[in-house]
């Protein structure tokens, strides 16, 4: 019997394992070429920061370059023409891309380096990560096609490309990794492409920071002890932050659609959009809602410091530049909006400023994106490990209560929050 036993497990191992090389080659071919995706990414993402960041600094030094904003609307426009990429759908196309192969022009990475660049110098009210992502995709898809690799490797190298920029540009490799895997389709994640994921974001940040591309992190004044009572604050704080993703979402989607349908010329349509975004920065008096508006942020979750308004303000300045044909992302702007709504509702709920905005921005974060795995993970990488259990929970609350809203069109729904939990329940 027992030798009858240890020949079927032979057996078994034999018919499992016939040709071990295999893993060893895959090991060291994804290995390789995860590792050539993040040195790529890195030295775009390094050249992107570095764009980016001159720019704020210009516009820092002379604030009036804010009135070149309908020219730099115009050059974008007119690029992007002239490059055959009228109907760039941006992000948007990297995310159908994973899914179905289709191939990703090499001129989007150029393209969309330079508009957001262009964007951020002269005021327009975006992020990076949307360029990250494009040019990540685009590098990712364009050494597919160098190595003439297709389907299943092509979309693996797609995300590589994906998560080496992001992490390149904001120094968190574990939610960089995640979030190309978590992004493509809410309810699945491709744990297939895991590993060359992560060793694409993980070379990509130890380059980026060789290179000076210092890593996205904030310093909590007070994070609370893990208590019942917290708890239910946070829950609430989450719930709030729910409704507000689908208030962000549903406004960045309907004034997309307003600019397109009432100003089909795409010129005009970007002016009209650079005067508004002017006009309101006079009204308000400062530049604080125009560009990334990173110290903001690092105000609202270091010191608990925002104004009342700000969250709705970065909302409606956010949606104007990007709904007429200005880039970046929003991911960026969603950390502002979060952070500072959270500085705002704090008191209300009895939480500590700081911690409330930490929580916000994460929760909002998860809420646009439907990535609460990446969210978590982000969490600790932006605001360290603890009080981990309070952002896992911001994230959960958010992920489902945020229904089947999403920043991106081209996120697939694949299982549906709500029926998801019901099945479970009745079986």
């Amino acid at each position: 019997m027992i030798c009858y036993l240890c020949g079927v497990i032979y057996l078994d191992c034999v018919s499992n394992f016939k040709k071990p090389t295999e893993y060893i080659l895959n090991l060291f071919k994804w290995s390789a070429l995860s590792i050539l995706i993040g040195a790529v990414c890195a030295l775009a993402g390094a050249l992107f920061h570095y764009a980016v960041d001159i720019g704020l600094h210009a516009r820092e030094t002379y604030p009036q370059i804010l009135f070149a904003l309908p020219f730099a609307g115009i050059v974008i426009v007119f690029l992007y023409h002239v490059c055959g990429m009228d109907e760039d759908r941006g992000t948007n196309a990297i995310l159908q891309s994973v899914r179905t192969n289709d191939k990703i022009s090499v001129r989007v990475a150029p393209l969309i380096l330079v508009a957001t660049a262009l964007t951020h110098l002269c005021g327009g009210s975006s992020g990076r990560e949307g360029a990250a992502l494009q040019i990540g995709g685009s590098i990712g898809s364009s050494a597919a096609r160098k190595m003439n690799l297709k389907n299943y490797t092509s979309s693996v190298l797609i995300m590589c490309g994906m998560s080496g920029l992001f992490s390149a540009v904001f120094g968190t490799p574990l939610a960089a990794a995640v979030f190309a895997l978590e992004v493509v389709s809410v309810g699945i994640m491709h744990y297939g492409a895991l590993f060359p994921a992560l060793m694409s974001a993980i070379s990509a940040q130890m380059i980026a920071q060789l290179l000076g591309v210092e890593k996205t992190a904030f310093t909590l004044s007070f994070v609370p002890e893990f208590e019942a009572l917290t708890l239910l604050k946070v829950l609430a704080l989450s719930l709030l932050v729910a409704l507000l993703s689908i208030v962000f979402i549903t406004l960045m989607h309907e004034t997309g659609k307003f600019a397109a349908k009432y100003f089909k010329n795409r010129y005009l349509r970007i002016v009209v959009g650079s005067i508004l975004i002017i006009l309101l920065t006079v009204l308000v008096g400062n530049q604080d809602y125009n560009g990334a508006g990173m110290n903001i942020i690092v105000n609202a979750v270091e010191n608990g410091n925002a104004a009342p308004g700000a969250f709705l303000l970065k909302m409606i300045f956010t949606a104007i530049t990007l709904s007429v044909g200005f880039k970046g992302g929003e991911i960026v702007p969603t950390f502002f909006i979060g952070s500072t709504f959270g500085v705002l509702v704090a008191p209300m709920l009895g939480l500590n400023p700081s911690f409330a905005s930490a929580i916000a921005l994460i929760a909002l974060y998860c809420g646009v994106v439907n990535c609460p795995v990446a969210s978590i993970n982000l969490s600790v990488e932006l605001f360290g490990s603890e009080g981990l259990l309070y952002f896992a929970l911001a994230s959960a609350v958010s992920y489902f209560f945020s229904g089947n809203y999403s920043l991106y069109s081209s996120q697939k729904m694949v299982f549906s929050k709500l029926r998801a939990v019901i099945e479970e329940q009745s079986n």
